[in-house]
Order: structure tokens, then sequence, then C-alpha cells
């Protein structure tokens, strides 16, 4: 959603146990900073962080049986301009770009990554540059490239503000292409071979209108959900096209809404503080909902938020410049990577981190 590589460095992994309370009124949103990494802090491990009365420190792990990712977790890293893969313990099992990653004349800030069903590849959208990538796992290059790098646009070979760029297993792109107000599917040829929505009008009647998508998750029965700026919508298609459910869901700014394993909507709030919910598409109930206004468990434009198979939830907390996991049951933090409000580019810590993947195991170990 609207969101270099590094030499090595003593790894920081900042693990942390906090408590959430329950919703308080919101905030106004904030504006987000400029890109570029800032100076690294003097001490890479921070301070001790202040939990109900007692300190954490960073470094502490919170284990759970299986582990939380398996194969390992891909960070797009959009402030630090890098791609990051890390495992349960923070090591850093691969990064991008590397020398010669890509054209001299261009730089890399993706909002959004998404490894391909192959495991060979990955794509990235590029939303402030206008383009989507395909780059070559083994070989850390960009081989592939759409849209016109540094200019937003509805013509052939054009986008304007691309998100959520998923790799299919047919080889197509599919792209939530949000001011354009529709979805486009991008065969390696660059031809579009299907679109949802029509293009430049914005509104809420799929699937021939689309009001701002700004997500398209690929589901396994071949449909789509897609997550509608305008009128904070989230909308299911079918495999031929068809609407499942089209819902209002409560939040201020909905971003990247996944469908939970029993058909719920799992959807996050990019707002101050921010929210993850889930709603019951059947009866529009609420099911859960986590926000806290303030304190170390508060989240801040939080974009992109993603089941676990242990029943956890990793979520992207932009602002914050973290990605933790939360634990539904007792709705606190039980992992976290990065250093809260510390943004860096040093190993262990995060700028904007705005893009989740969640890998199967065999690509990066």
């Amino acid at each position: 959603m609207t969101r270099n590589s590094m030499t090595s460095r003593p790894l920081v992994l900042a693990v942390v146990l906090l408590l959430a309370t329950l919703p308080s009124p919101p905030a106004a949103a904030a504006s987000r900073p400029p890109l570029g990494p800032p100076t690294p802090p003097r001490s890479a491990f921070g301070s001790p962080l202040d939990v109900a009365g007692g300190s954490v420190s960073p470094g502490s792990v919170s284990a759970v049986a299986g582990g939380y990712f398996p194969g390992g977790l891909l960070i797009a890293d959009r402030r630090n301009r890098r791609l990051i893969v890390v495992d349960d313990a923070g090591n850093i099992l691969w990064r991008f770009p590397a020398s010669g990653s890509q054209p001299l004349a261009q730089t890399f800030a993706a909002d959004d990554a998404f490894v391909s069903p192959d495991g060979k590849s990955i794509v990235a959208s590029e939303e402030g540059k206008q383009v989507i990538v395909r780059i070559d796992i083994a070989t850390q290059q960009i081989v592939w490239e759409y849209g016109t790098y540094g200019v937003a646009g509805s013509g052939p070979g054009q986008l304007s503000h691309p998100d959520d760029a998923y790799p299919l297993a047919n080889g197509n792109i599919l792209v939530s292409d949000i001011r354009n107000c529709r979805i486009l599917e991008i065969a390696p040829s660059k031809d579009i071979v299907q679109q949802w929505g029509t293009t430049g009008v914005c509104k809420d009647q799929p699937p021939t209108y689309l009001g701002h998508p700004n997500g398209d998750t690929p589901l396994p029965d071949g449909g789509m959900l897609v997550t509608e700026i305008n009128r904070s919508r989230v909308v299911r298609l079918s495999a031929t096209g068809d609407v499942v459910f089209d819902i209002h869901v409560p939040v201020h700014y909905p971003s990247d809404a996944q469908l939970m394993p029993n058909g719920d909507v799992l959807v996050v709030d990019w707002y101050r503080p921010g929210a993850i919910v889930i709603v019951d598409p059947t009866t529009d109930a609420v099911v859960f909902r986590y926000r806290r206004r303030r304190g170390p468990g508060r989240l801040n434009h939080p974009s992109i938020a993603l089941p676990l198979a242990n029943g956890m939830i990793v979520v992207s907390d932009d602002q914050r410049d973290r990605v933790v996991v939360i634990d539904p049951a007792t709705k606190r933090i039980v992992w976290q990577y990065g250093h809260t409000g510390q943004p860096s580019a040093a190993d262990g810590y995060l700028y904007v981190p705005d893009g989740l993947d969640v890998l199967p195991p065999g690509i990066f170990q």
C-alpha cells in the first residue's frame, strides 16, 4: 500500500512482549517522511523498553512450537530502499539490491513484494516510481519491468501508483493501479490480458468500477479479494469475476485485505493509531479488533497484516519502523523485528517497512 544493500553488521533483533489494551478514539493521520535512510543510532541495541512497570531488553525471544516463519519473512523496507528476508531469530537470509541489480539511473523503493509460486522470483511494486519489477532471486537482478519509471499515466505501458503486485502461477502479474481505479493482469509479454474496473472511473460498483483499489489478493479458488480505499470496501470476486460479497469495513483507510482460513476478512487501518480488524463477511460483524491509542503497543499506519499458520498475526507497523507478531488471544505483541521509532539501515533495524510476505520452507533455507 501507499508506502540498499548494506555491508554486514552485527545482528540486532528486537523481540519484545508488550501489553495491548482496548481501543480508544483515533488521532489524526500523519504525513509520510521523506525517502532515504537516516544516520543509525549511536547504540545499535537502543535502550530497554518499559513494559507494565518493568523492562524487556531487545533480543529476548518468545518461542512458539513450529516457529513463526518456517520459510522466512520477506520485508519490503521501503525507505531503506531494500528487501530483506529474515528468520525467527532475526538473521538476514537474503537481501536486495546488490551491485548491478538495476539500471544506474534508477533507485529502488518497493512498498510491497511477493515471492512467485515457483519460488524463483520476487515481484515488487514501486508505487512512488510508477513501476512494478520482477527480481530473479538467484542472481539478484531485475529481469522484467512494467510502467514508465518516474512517470504516472494511464496509457499503454503506464501505471499510476501501482500497489500489491502479485506474481501468479501462470507467469502473469496482478496489480492494483490505484489512481487509475483498475486492477490489471499483465502477461510477461507486457500485454494486459484482463482488467477489472474502468480506467479513470473511481466508484464502488465492482467489477465494472472500482474505487481506488490498493489490494488485489489472489485466492486459492482463482478469485480475488479487492480492497477499495473509497468508502472502505472489501470485495470478493470469484474466478469468473462475479461478486461474492462487497462489504464495508469499519476503518478509516483500509489496506491490503486478506482472507482468513475460515472465510473472514483480515484488514488493517492505515491510520494513527492504526488497527487490525477481522470482519465476518456474512454478518458484517467485527469478530476481532486490535487498537491501542498510546504506549509501545500502539500501531502507526500499519499497511498489511497476514495470518500465520500458528494462529498469530504478523503486521507491518510502518511508521514505527518495525514488524510485529500479535497473539489474537491475548492481544500481546510476542515478536518484533526493528526498534520502535528508531529508523536505521543497520541490521536489526527498519525504516518504514511497508510490505510483507510469509514464505514457505525451501526457498531461502
